[in-house]
């Protein structure tokens, strides 16, 4: 029998972004589940700063198509701003390294070339429609709330998808939806003393997408620890 540790360890390591789900549906409760345990996570002197909405059926349908006819705007780089920068202004070594590794071994499995913008352009998009996933979650957190508190969101946001994994569910963190943030606000009816976040895509994986056979590689502990006596 597998110690307690051995099963943590592998739910932990097996997660993944999946970016392909199967049409099949969630059980209410599973979720409800999910995001109660993950509402352990710890948060300085316990402020919980984490709003979570969860975006189903016609209302996500709906909410895609409208992301998407904006993402096709020629303006919508100026027009749809991200809430907070999430990436830096300049890429460094060996930032840039291994999200360029991201980018050409995704579409190297879905076949994309190189200048394929055409093709690209339909990718990204799939970020829009959560991936086809049955269940989009919107994470957001008030306005009020510093970098602290962020932190303690990141915590929370990993165990939702440790707990997602452990019931064979899976998941995708999204900030590509970042930018549309005054459109899912305005679509969901979130009040404006809200921060977005970032978005996630939850459901099954489905098996024979070729994107979910990407598994990212990670830096070998020696490169970034070190012990000082």
């Amino acid at each position: 029998m597998k110690e307690v540790k051995d099963i943590v360890d592998q739910v932990i390591e097996s997660r993944y972004s999946c970016r392909s789900f199967a049409q099949l549906p969630i059980i209410q409760s599973d979720l409800e589940d999910i995001l109660r345990v993950a509402s352990s996570a710890p948060s300085g002197t316990n402020t919980q700063p984490w709003n979570v909405f969860v975006v189903l059926g016609e209302t996500k349908r709906t909410l895609s198509e409208r992301i998407i006819t904006a993402s096709r705007d020629p303006e919508a780089s100026t027009r749809y701003t991200e809430p907070y920068p999430y990436y830096p202004k300049a890429w460094i070594t060996p930032f840039v390294e291994r999200r360029r590794k991201v980018g050409l071994d995704l579409y190297g499995l879905l076949g994309i070339q190189k200048g394929d913008r055409a093709g690209m352009q339909a990718q990204n998009e799939r970020n829009y429609t959560f991936f086809d996933a049955p269940v989009a979650l919107i994470f957001t957190t008030h306005r009020i709330m510093e970098q602290g508190s962020w932190l303690d969101y990141g915590m929370f946001v990993q165990n939702i998808m440790i707990a997602a994994k452990a019931r064979g569910l899976d998941t995708c963190p999204q900030a590509a939806l970042n930018p549309f943030h005054t459109i899912i606000f305005e679509h969901l009816g979130i009040g404006d003393q809200h921060t977005m976040i970032c978005a996630m895509s939850l459901g099954y994986a489905n098996q024979d997408a070729p994107e979910n056979q990407m598994r990212t590689e990670r830096a070998p502990i020696d490169e970034w620890l070190r012990f000082i006596e």
